[in-house]
């Protein structure tokens, strides 16, 4: 999975860097985007699509790359969302987690058929990048695990929807508590399954 960073290697990049999202698809909560380097030396057991692990293999993958990789974190909040639509949040999200990065990368491996907008940086968007390179398997779970926590967090908040269950996602009982409870301040009102429980 780390043969495009090979090659990248030998072509003079020294700084390189996986880039994905999670929450794109839920109601609620924000887009949340990593940005991981990790050295070549180190290989760690487990990092593949987020989707493809337990919740307890995910904590224990996102524990070893915090560890022993550099991490960047950026978040879209559901109101920047609303205004600038889920395509837009996520590139601002993705811009966000790689300016965290304790250093700058030179080379940018994008998750998805798109790469991020009026950027400086090198990068190459992969499709199915999360499944085939490591650095953006990598990203896929620190994104993952990091947009949980945040979405159980607000659980505690806003008990009645379910977030730690479903962690916004559009879920059979997610609808159910919309249509009872209307939306929470941390809905996205732009959403078509949102805009339902308005009008109801």
């Amino acid at each position: 999975m780390r043969t495009l960073e090979k090659e990248l290697i030998t072509q003079g990049y020294t700084h390189i860097v996986g880039v994905d999202e999670a929450g794109r698809g839920p109601l609620a909560g924000p887009v949340v985007a990593a940005a991981v380097m990790m050295p070549l030396a180190i290989e760690l057991d487990h990092i593949v699509d987020s989707k493809k692990l337990s919740q307890r293999k995910r904590e224990a993958s996102y524990a070893q790359l915090c560890k022993y990789g550099q991490i960047g974190i950026g978040v879209a909040s559901p109101q920047e969302i609303d205004t600038v639509n889920i395509l837009q949040a996520t590139f601002l999200a993705m811009k966000r987690a790689i300016k965290n990065l304790p250093e700058p990368p030179d080379y940018c491996l994008i998750d998805g058929n798109l790469c991020i907008p009026d950027f400086s940086t090198k990068q190459q968007a992969l499709v199915r990048g999360d499944a085939n390179h490591y650095l953006i398997a990598a990203a896929s779970i620190v994104a993952k695990v990091y947009r949980d926590r945040i979405m159980t967090d607000y659980h505690l908040e806003y008990p009645q929807y379910g977030f730690d269950r479903h962690k916004g996602y559009p879920t059979k009982k997610h609808y159910s508590a919309l249509d009872q409870y209307g939306p929470s301040p941390i809905h996205r009102y732009s959403f078509q399954g949102v805009r339902r429980g308005i009008i109801s």
